[in-house]
């Protein structure tokens, strides 16, 4: 990221927190309790400032990358395009929603066919055979 666009991210989160744009308004705080059981702060993968704007704003930019909420100004119509792919991610709020998503997805777990992407809350159950049945089944060929 280069030092103009870090300067104009961290504008436009201040802008965000101190409350000059009335964009993202949701009456409803964020959370999502099965991706980020301990919450955005404590999981270790959001700063401070990103946790506070996805807990305040999260639920008002879910509804607008779903569409069950229409955009009123102009941020989240852009918004709504970046959610859907048709422009690159250039806002603060565009960001830290693009970042939210892809560690929702959970990490990659590589198995021997190919990468599967499972939840971070899913788990992987992998199962052994009986190795004492193994074990019998070699002596009784001696």
């Amino acid at each position: 990221m280069s030092q103009q666009s870090f300067i104009n991210a961290k504008q436009a989160i201040g802008a965000h927190t101190n409350g000059t744009n009335d964009s993202f308004h949701s009456s409803k705080r964020f959370y999502d309790d099965v991706n980020f059981p301990k919450g955005f702060k404590r999981c270790g993968d959001f700063t401070s400032k990103e946790a506070d704007l996805l807990e305040q704003h999260g639920q008002a930019m879910k509804n607008l990358a779903e569409g069950s909420q229409i955009p009123c100004n102009v941020d989240e119509d852009q918004f709504v395009q970046v959610s859907q792919g048709k422009l690159p991610a250039s806002t603060a709020m565009e960001l830290l929603w693009i970042k939210y998503c892809r560690l929702a997805k959970g990490k990659p777990f590589y198995a021997v066919v190919g990468t599967i992407h499972t939840p971070s809350s899913a788990k992987v159950e992998i199962e052994f055979d009986d190795i004492e049945s193994d074990a019998s089944d070699t002596d009784e060929a001696e």
